[in-house]
């Protein structure tokens, strides 16, 4: 009785343990010992385009034609790490000095296109926009209310809650707390800071308003590029918010599949893992409550406009990932007219 070559390989790879080896150009069959038991090269015509292909493969973890035709022979094997020591004294098939020149300029091809895919990603974008909005947001905040405190200390009558906005410009305008105090129309203090003092304030207030240029430029920015890649959804939330909602989505794409329930509580997460952990009451809404169709409603129909306009953005999301038709003026009016009816029907409920 004659013993196939396969079997006598089957064998082998039972008693040893075997290894596959691959690089984007070859592939090898490696025992315990160090042994090669088999390779495969690329052979013919090669081009910079089919190195990219191969080297997109191999980094993504693929398999190239050579590692699945010995896969077929050696189904045991397992793919060895790089850095495993037991390639150090192999002599595998490395690429050649040609191979090696079109492995480079495949290489800077692939990096090239990386950049230009991340400058054309609209999601990162629209991440890092968000983000520097909020904190730029969070010190105009901070700044603008160490502002209001400082001059209320020299001018306690001044009623500064009126123009909050307008006062940076007042006080980096005023040459004095006396000229601000005119400008306010407020009695000048008997006692007010001295020069030094004031030009500090005064640099304050500038900061301030450099502070509240740079968000508003930011929000600018922000509205063209939410209005490019989310139409649809900013036409239904405003751009602003539908940018919010993708971002803490982790990108369009993933907030076109999200549920509409996980889209009326998203910016919700702590009351919802609250809601999990000690049985709060679970939220009815997250950044959907920055709509004023939620946030100026009656509380009592702020969960059912939530949960409705969480569906409509939804399917929002689907019309812009998918490249459907975006939402026209008419399909607004709709759903505006849809929110009003709910609350009239709330009303009359109560009633």
């Amino acid at each position: 009785m004659s013993i196939s070559l396969d079997f006598v390989l089957h064998e082998r790879c039972v008693r040893l343990h075997v290894w596959l080896w691959q690089d984007w150009q070859a592939s090898a069959i490696i025992d315990d010992s160090g042994n090669i038991l088999d390779t495969q090269l690329l052979e013919g015509n090669m081009s910079i385009e089919l190195v990219m292909i191969r080297l997109d493969v191999v980094t993504n973890g693929g398999l190239t034609e050579e590692s699945h035709y010995l896969l077929k022979k050696y189904p045991d094997a397992n793919l060895i790490d790089s850095g495993n020591k037991l390639l150090e004294s192999l002599e595998l098939p490395y690429p050649d000095e040609e191979r090696m020149t079109l492995l480079d300029e495949a290489a800077l091809k692939l990096a090239s296109e990386g950049v230009a895919d991340s400058a054309s990603d609209l999601d990162r974008r629209l991440e890092h926009l968000v983000g520097a909005l909020e904190e730029i947001r969070e010190s105009w905040v901070t700044f603008e209310s160490r502002l209001v405190e400082w001059v209320a200390l020299f001018l306690p009558q001044a009623r500064l809650e009126n123009d909050r906005v307008g006062l940076a410009k007042d006080v980096e305008a005023s040459e004095s707390v006396a000229d601000l105090a005119s400008t306010l129309g407020v009695d000048a203090p008997e006692e007010g800071p001295s020069e030094n003092e004031w030009k500090t304030v005064r640099g304050w207030a500038a900061e301030v308003s450099l502070l509240a240029s740079r968000m508003d430029r930011m929000e600018s920015t922000t509205r063209k590029l939410a209005h490019q890649h989310l139409p649809s959804v900013s036409a239904i939330t405003g751009p602003l918010l539908a940018a919010r909602l993708s971002v803490t989505a982790h990108g369009r794409t993933r907030l076109a599949r999200l549920p509409s329930g996980t889209v009326q509580v998203l910016g919700a997460e702590k009351a919802f893992f609250n809601h999990l952990k000690s049985g709060a009451p679970p939220p009815k809404h997250g950044h959907i409550f920055m709509h004023p169709w939620v946030s100026r409603s009656p509380k009592k129909v702020r969960g059912r406009i939530a949960r409705y306009l969480a569906g409509r953005i939804s399917i929002a999301a689907r019309i812009d990932t998918f490249d459907g038709t975006p939402l026209t003026d008419d399909d607004i009016k709709a759903i505006e007219l849809r929110v009003q009816e709910i609350k009239e029907f709330a009303n009359r409920s109560s009633k």
